[in-house]
C-alpha cells in the first residue's frame, strides 16, 4: 500500500500555491484568474467535505416524503408535491428541513457568512 497524501491535502497545496506564488508572479488579469481558480478549488473541497450533509438531507427528506431515494429524486419529489399543494409549511418538520438544507448550502457556498452559526443556533432552538 502506498502512503499517498489525501486528496484534500493536495487540493489545499494547490490553492496555497495559487494564492501565494502564482498570484504574485502573474500579470493582474491572470492573477485575478488564479484567485478565482483557488476559490473554485476551495468550493470543491467544501462540497467533498459535505457529503455527509447530503446524506443527512436525504434522510430528512425521506422522513417528510415517506419514501426512499437519492437526494436529487427526493428533492424533485418534494418540489412536485409543493407545486401540487400536497406539501406546504403546515407539513410537520418541513420548515425545519428547508432551513437546515439552506444553512448547509450557505456553509458550502459562503463559508464566511457571519450569520450562519447564529442561524444554526436559532434553528436548533439553542
Amino acid at each position: 500500500m502506498q502512503d499517498a497524501p489525501e486528496p484534500d491535502d493536495i487540493l489545499g497545496a494547490v490553492t496555497k500555491w495559487l494564492r501565494g506564488t502564482a498570484v504574485a508572479a502573474l500579470p493582474p488579469h491572470a492573477s485575478f484568474e488564479a484567485k478565482v481558480a483557488a476559490a473554485a478549488i476551495d468550493l470543491v473541497r467544501r462540497e467533498i467535505a459535505a457529503r455527509n450533509t447530503a446524506t443527512e438531507e436525504a434522510a430528512r427528506l425521506s422522513a417528510i416524503l415517506g419514501m426512499q431515494g437519492d437526494l436529487d429524486n427526493l428533492t424533485r419529489t418534494l418540489c412536485a408535491r409543493i407545486d401540487e399543494g400536497t406539501v406546504d409549511l403546515s407539513t410537520p418538520e418541513l420548515a425545519d428541513v428547508l432551513i437546515a438544507s439552506t444553512l448547509d448550502k450557505i456553509s458550502i457556498d459562503q463559508p464566511d457568512f457571519s450569520a450562519v452559526a447564529r442561524l444554526r443556533r436559532l434553528a436548533s432552538g439553542a
